[in-house]
């Protein structure tokens, strides 16, 4: 660490006693910095909302798109970071991660159809990335519109992309969404078919019963069978 990137820590650690103002943040910031001051600077501009996003727009013109000037953008949750940063997405040839992920608390924004492009990537943290932003649109969609944008999340062949799809699903509680999750149990893993059992159990309406009875019938014994009759003797007996 250099004796300036010493004393910019330090002055970083005492923001509490001395505010930062966001005309400084943007002079001290260089790409010669290392990459743990140059976030720590961002997210400091982050911080100061409409302030920060003036100087931020001045740092990603002169700089680019550094990934630590995107995150900021994000932070600082302010409307015109969150236009630019859709812009970015519709801009460029290929959609990237970290402006998805500083766009996450804006997912109810997004169209369906941009939504779509994104959870259809093959990359896994696209894909994680595009069912946060899902999470802040899904109480905007039906059933079905959900359904339709977590289907191919549902046959990914990795693990986290199904639990997180899951547990995305297992907040609604329509005939559809149970059918579905109950078709995970029968197709899916050991790890994602128990998690279906136990958001079967959670969800705990009539068609949930209904499932998780079918499949304590129908699944071979074992592990899942046994998980599928204790959801469904936990359900009957909260109702009683």
């Amino acid at each position: 660490m250099s004796c300036d990137e010493a004393v910019l820590w330090e002055r970083l650690n005492n923001v509490r006693k001395a505010p930062l103002e966001p005309k400084w943040l943007g002079e001290v910031y260089s790409l010669s910095l290392s990459a743990d001051l140059r976030k720590a600077l961002a997210e400091q501009l982050g911080l100061l909302a409409d302030q920060g996003w003036i100087t931020l727009k001045v740092l990603l013109k002169q700089h680019g798109k550094q990934p630590e000037l995107i995150h900021a953008a994000g932070l600082c949750h302010q409307p015109q970071a969150r236009d630019w940063l859709i812009q970015q997405l519709e801009d460029g040839k290929e959609l990237e991660l970290k402006v998805l992920q500083a766009l996450t608390c804006w997912g109810a924004i997004l169209p369906s159809s941009l939504l779509k492009a994104i959870l259809s990537e093959p990359s896994e943290a696209m894909r994680l990335a595009g069912l946060e932003l899902l999470s802040f649109k899904a109480y905007q969609l039906n059933d079905d519109d959900l359904l339709n944008l977590s289907e191919e999340l549902l046959n990914d062949i990795r693990e986290r992309v199904v639990l997180a799809t899951i547990h995305l699903l297992q907040r609604r509680d329509g005939v559809a969404i149970s059918d579905r999750i109950a078709e995970v149990v029968r197709q899916g893993s050991k790890n994602t078919a128990r998690a279906a059992l136990l958001a079967l159990g959670c969800i705990g309406t009539p068609s949930s019963q209904s499932n998780l009875t079918n499949l304590s019938q129908s699944l071979p014994n074992g592990p899942n069978r046994d998980l599928a009759i204790k959801q469904l003797t936990l359900q009957y007996r909260s109702q009683s």
